[in-house]
């Protein structure tokens, strides 16, 4: 069985393309589920809370790596 690999990044932007195939299926009920029953103003409050902490973190570096 060949498995279809999909970067739904980029292909899914305007709505899933692998339709009831889709391996991420069940995140999209949850995620549904919780815009439905979140207000705005917590969703805000939640975004502010996590700027902050990004902020409060300490820096992290990231070493790339480099072709020989």
């Amino acid at each position: 069985m060949v498995e279809n690999t999909v970067d739904c990044a980029v292909a899914c932007v305007n709505g899933c393309v692998l339709g009831d195939k889709c391996p991420k299926r069940e995140y999209a009920a949850a995620t549904s589920n919780f815009i439905e029953n979140t207000s705005l103003d917590k969703m805000l409050e939640m975004a502010e809370e996590a700027v902050k902490r990004k902020r409060t973190e300490p820096p992290k570096w990231v070493i790339p790596d480099f072709p020989e």
